[in-house]
């Protein structure tokens, strides 16, 4: 009886030992998800179809002639809900960099890996957009089986065709749309309509990366996630036992056993029809608790409830919960460490919506030259030289003029007129020139208006420094 336990406890505990899509002699197990269905992949479909309205509109949306939503990592020019920022805006960028990495982590800590099954573009774009493609031509999963089993024949080459062919051209559709999000859309017209010779690079840079996206959603596909995905492996870090993940209710279903008509059941709700292992995209039995490949996808959550709605048995035997909320049976709390990282996260926010909202689209910076303090000109008069750095944050070129508001005085720009262009940054050196018989003291508060197109956007305050006046 002993032994009897023992190997009982070891085959239970045998997942741990390898993976559901490696074979005993280390080949790739192909995988043949069966089709869900359910309340959870009704609300994941209209939360993908949301994304991927996003994703394909956002590049097209223009607001003032000017693309709503752009990336350029490589000109480092992001335009975010219609703000231009710059290398001039980093603060702004790492602080919502951060934000983005402390939102992430707080949700990993309660919630699991909620964004991989939910947000992730990997997950939308396989399960909401190719594998329904696969299940139309192909049919569910006993279908593909035999279909990729089966000789060729005609049907078999039609089908494969089909769908390699739509899968390729969704791969290009995903990578000019890529390419839209970091140069613009209008960039990108130029691109297709102009000859393939005037843009050779970018045309085989946009093949390589169809490529590679038809490669991940038509061959590689679980492998992005449970080998290449650093985000998994992040999880061991940052769930405890406290953390509410896709968990089988084990206190409930255990010990589990088929279920014959007319014999009354004395064992757990579980029946062992492991239709939650069917479903399941990375071949996981979620009965043997939390693991690395799970992506809280939730299809195993809804086909145990229509089991469960078969049997006649309350639903969630497999549903969002804690270890301990299992154990227990106790509801969700927030602990400490979520609550900690709610605030830090509130904090970032906090200071990020500061610093959006209180941007402005020209910065003004004046400084007195270094080294100097002041010249003696011509027509008795004392000059000060100072440097103006300004930094235009908006889409168009700014002509910027400048006056001395508060004393009589000539103000001289060294080099040609004042002109900052669309999201860059100029410096103009300038001269102030005041009558040596106005100065009453050594250091004297001027104010210097600057103007576009005829309104002032800004007044700075500095210091002219002259000579000891004479007594």
């Amino acid at each position: 009886m002993q032994t009897q336990s023992i190997n009982k406890a070891t085959e239970s505990d045998s997942f741990r030992d390898h993976l559901g899509i490696i074979t005993d002699d280390g080949k790739r197990k192909n995988i043949y998800p069966k089709k869900p269905k359910g309340r959870f992949y009704n609300a994941r479909t209209i939360f993908s179809v949301v994304l991927l309205a996003f994703m394909f509109g956002m590049p097209l949306i223009k607001v003032g002639g000017h693309s709503f939503m752009m990336l350029n990592i490589v000109d480092r020019k992001f335009i975010i809900f219609g703000q231009v920022f710059g290398t001039h805006d980093f603060f702004i960028l790492a602080l919502g960099v951060i934000a983005i990495v402390v939102s992430i982590i707080l949700f990993t800590a309660i919630f699991g890996r909620v964004f991989c099954g939910w947000a992730c573009p990997q997950t939308v774009f396989l399960e909401m957009v190719f594998r329904k493609i696969e299940f139309f031509i192909e049919g569910d999963y006993i279908r593909q089986k035999n279909l990729n089993t089966a000789p060729w024949t005609g049907s078999k080459i039609f089908k494969k065709l089909s769908k390699w062919s739509i899968f390729f051209g969704l791969s290009v559709l995903i990578a000019n749309t890529f390419l839209a999000w970091i140069i613009g859309i209008d960039e990108l017209m130029h691109i297709i309509t102009d000859p393939v010779s005037k843009h050779m690079g970018g045309f085989i840079a946009m093949l390589i990366f169809s490529g590679i996206f038809y490669f991940v959603f038509a061959y590689f596909r679980e492998y992005a996630c449970i080998y290449v995905c650093p985000y998994g492996r992040l999880q061991g870090v940052l769930l405890d036992k406290n953390s509410t993940v896709i968990a089988y209710d084990y206190v409930r279903g255990e010990p589990r056993g088929k279920i014959h008509k007319g014999e009354e059941r004395t064992g757990g709700d579980c029946i062992d029809c492991k239709e939650c292992m069917a479903v399941c995209p990375t071949a996981i039995d979620i009965r043997n608790g939390t693991q690395l490949e799970c992506v809280n996808c939730t299809a195993c959550i809804d086909a145990c409830d229509n089991i469960m709605d078969k049997i006649n048995k309350p639903r969630g035997l497999i549903r969002f919960a804690s270890e301990n909320n299992i154990r227990n049976k106790t509801k969700f709390r927030f602990t400490a460490r979520e609550i900690a990282y709610s605030l830090v996260l509130l904090v970032l926010l906090s200071v990020l919506t500061y610093l959006i909202s209180t941007r402005k689209p020209i910065d003004v910076t004046i400084l007195r030259a270094p080294g100097m303090i002041f010249q003696e000109q011509p027509d008795n008069k004392i000059s000060n030289l100072y440097t103006m750095k300004l930094t235009n944050k908006t889409f168009d070129e700014v002509p910027v003029i400048m006056k001395l508001e508060n004393i009589n005085g000539e103000l001289k720009v060294i080099g040609n007129d004042i002109k900052v262009g669309s999201n860059d940054v100029s410096e103009t050196k300038f001269l102030v020139l005041l009558n040596k018989d106005d100065l009453k003291t050594m250091n004297i508060p001027l104010e210097i208006g600057l103007y576009k197109n005829g309104e002032r956007f800004e007044t700075r305050k500095i210091n002219f420094l002259g000579p000891a006046p004479q007594k």
